[in-house]
């Protein structure tokens, strides 16, 4: 696979207001690890292959085990997530699956159960976020560990 264009170097200043997102929403006062477990589900659901390999990598990075990183596709199943993170997990798929008649109430109603309001509309803009940069990587194709050196993420073992 062949990047067919670098829209870092494009359009930084956009691409820099999407970082500014991200971070601002990993600045808040959510888990890291919940946010990444969000960030591997929503690429995995959009089949973003430079996102997955990054927000993999990440998760090692900040101490994951490897068999929750592989049950993050069978959360439902799984009972390696606690109610709080399947809850999140469950608001991810919602969003970016988003359905014609949109959010069903249980799916909120479920959400409400393990998180504040400050925290449903911070995890809210990091499924926003995460589906963004989804986007852009499917669109112009980065290839899977290129950007692991300038990130930080060959610390995690994975190359």
């Amino acid at each position: 696979m062949v990047q067919r264009l670098d829209y870092m170097k494009l359009a930084p200043k956009l691409a820099q207001k999407l970082t500014e997102l991200t971070l601002a929403v990993k600045g808040g006062g959510l888990d890291e690890k919940l946010l990444i477990l969000v960030e591997i589900r929503a690429s995995q659901i959009n089949g973003c292959a430079f996102c997955l390999d990054l927000h993999v990598k990440d998760a090692k990075i900040h101490g994951e085990r490897e068999l929750r990183l592989h049950h993050v596709a069978i959360w439902h199943e799984s009972p390696l997530f606690d109610l709080r993170e399947k809850a999140a997990l469950g608001w991810t798929e919602v969003l970016t699956r988003l359905a014609p008649g949109g959010v069903p109430p249980e799916a909120f109603d479920e959400l409400r159960l393990h998180f504040t309001e400050k925290e449903i509309a911070e995890l809210t803009y990091m499924v926003m976020a995460i589906n963004a940069w989804n986007r852009l990587a499917i669109a112009f194709t980065p290839v899977p560990g290129s950007a692991d050196l300038s990130l930080r993420l060959d610390k995690a073992g994975l190359a």
